[in-house]
């Protein structure tokens, strides 16, 4: 779950990391009288949940009341990369001597949370990392081991950090960052940049904010932050009726049963020249009402031309998955073509059903190769 700037930053404040204020407006007005409170200069910045913010023009620079309402009016309702920007935040504008990179983020690779350091701040991570490899500081914690203050030091001194009260600065907001990271149990806090100001003071002037959606069963306060509204359609419908489903950019929908055989069967699908529309995995155990939901949910994605099931049962039953499509079928009406392979447990009488049921947009096929073959053949036909 992706947090917005202020929601990553009111959670930064909690841990102890220092943040410049603001104020949050959903109105030109409201960006008015938060500039009044505040005090000018002020920065307007949108509120969405993506990045290139900055050169879209969703952060702007206002000298006065007036002019924050008015960069609000200019920022509110923009489209930036498919997301309207509906509420900006409005935080008092920061002199900036030089600026740093700091993020921690879980590595999937090591299994551990993996620290990045770097002054070169307020560019793109992977720019830096491109064009100066040796100035990104990258850093592994063992989980079990824990974070230890020379954890920081160490990030703090390969850098180059020079000026002994701003390393001693830096080294605290690291040790606490990781407090948030593993307090809430994220897989990513970000800063950048992390500025110094001419004075001296080191402050986080931005926050990226990723928390485990596993994880929020132990967290209800980080869950009531989910913005609704700026989740896609298909994703919210996919959460409401407990399937996983990741949005991708073809025409061939993707449905298997288990995380694993879900990624093979887009690689499949991607190998005999397809490009999978989604991944959606119907779990180990599926049923046939969950085989109805996430057809629901593959079914109102504009970009699906046809649907590939791939099913192995071991705990999931065959003839359960078929009684679920042809349910599907009667209550929504679907016309997409889909190809069905059906393997394990009651697969014969799985490919019974659909035979009898002879829906002429059901096709079987005995192999995951000629499943996909005939699923990427079907979305070329329609």
């Amino acid at each position: 779950m992706d947090l917005h700037e202020y929601q990553g930053k009111e959670l930064f404040r909690s841990f102890g990391i220092p943040v410049s204020e603001g104020r949050l407006a959903t109105t030109p007005d409201e960006a008015r009288a938060a500039a009044e409170e505040l005090g000018e200069p002020v920065v307007v910045k949108a509120q969405i949940l993506t990045g290139g913010r900055g050169k879209a023009g969703g952060i702007k620079l206002a000298e006065t009341p007036a002019e924050a309402q008015a960069r609000a009016a200019e920022i509110l309702g923009m489209d930036i990369r498919g997301h309207t920007v509906e509420k900006v935040w409005v935080e008092r504008a920061s002199d900036i001597a030089h600026e740093h990179y700091l993020s921690i983020a879980f590595d999937r690779s090591a299994k551990r949370p993996l620290f990045m350091f770097t002054t070169q701040g307020g560019m793109d991570i992977e720019e830096v990392a491109a064009s100066s490899p040796d100035a990104l500081v990258r850093l592994h914690v063992d989980p079990l081991e824990g974070f230890h203050p020379w954890h920081a030091r160490r990030l703090v001194y390969q850098a180059g950090v020079e000026d002994p009260a701003e390393q001693k600065q830096i080294v605290a907001i690291i040790g606490k960052l990781y407090e948030a990271f593993v307090g809430c149990d994220a897989t990513l806090c970000e800063i950048n940049p992390l500025v110094v100001t001419p004075d001296g003071e080191v402050r986080a002037l931005d926050s990226k904010f990723t928390v485990d959606d596993n994880a929020l069963f132990r967290h209800p306060d980080l869950a009531e932050m989910r913005d609704v509204a700026a989740t896609d359609p298909l994703e919210a419908l996919a959460r409401e009726k407990g399937v996983t489903y990741v949005k991708l950019a073809g025409d061939v929908g993707v449905l298997g049963n288990g995380a694993g055989l879900t990624m093979a069967t887009v690689d499949v699908v991607t190998f005999v020249g397809g490009r999978p529309a989604d991944f959606c995995d119907l779990g180990g155990g599926g049923d046939a009402q969950g085989v109805v939901d996430a057809l629901e949910v593959i079914a109102k994605d504009p970009d699906v031309r046809s649907i590939f099931f791939n099913i192995f049962g071991g705990i999931t039953r065959c003839d359960e998955v078929a009684r679920g499509i042809l349910r599907a079928l009667g209550q929504m009406g679907i016309e997409h073509p889909i190809v069905v392979r059906l393997d394990g447990t009651n697969a014969e009488e799985g490919r019974r059903l659909l035979r009898e049921a002879d829906a002429t947009n059901v096709h079987t096929e005995a192999t995951m190769l000629d499943g996909a073959r005939r699923a990427v053949e079907l979305a070329a036909a329609v």
